[in-house]
């Protein structure tokens, strides 16, 4: 093969790799357009999901502070309750309903309801409890309820602590 032929062969195949890279210049915009509403649309869920939890977490928070509360101070419905609301700086959480005082019986359920200065089947004596109740309702950032059918842009979060103080 001739110089001359070498030299038109090598030009014509780099001229047919520039007109490939050329021709290539708009896919990349069309792949983030086809990609980007995707990667968006899971970037909002993901933190919609996790400020949902977290608002979670900070209800069952406030209940929990209601019941060391009601632990280290005895019962007081008014206290307990000022002890749910200003436990974490989320401003929607309520101590609803409101704390509870009674007499029970611990088992392998829970604690059993009785009357005071009765005796449990254990042999001791009704404990005084406490139930510590602390509720919100959640708005979601953006409403998915227009775009899925039969979904919910708020959601009531609710959680109980039960202490015994006696």
């Amino acid at each position: 093969m001739s110089p001359q032929i070498a030299k038109r062969a090598t030009r014509a195949i780099l001229e047919a790799i520039r007109g490939v890279a050329v021709g290539n210049g708009g896919a990349a915009g069309v792949e983030i357009t086809m990609f980007a509403p995707i990667l968006l649309g899971a970037a909002v869920c993901t933190t919609e999901l996790g400020l949902g939890m977290y608002r979670n977490m900070q209800v069952q928070h406030a209940a929990q502070a209601g019941a060391q509360y009601a632990i280290s101070h005895g019962y007081d419905s008014a206290a307990i309750s000022s002890a749910v609301t200003n436990a974490t700086t989320y401003a929607a959480i309520s101590a609803s309903p409101a704390p509870n005082q009674f007499c029970g019986c611990p088992s392998s359920t829970g604690v059993t309801s009785v009357t005071c200065g009765s005796t449990c089947t254990g042999g001791g004596a009704a404990g005084t409890y406490v139930t510590v109740s602390a509720g919100a309702t959640y708005n979601t950032l953006v409403p998915y309820q227009g775009m899925i059918p039969g979904l919910s842009n708020s959601f009531n979060l609710a959680r109980q602590a039960t202490v015994r103080i006696k």
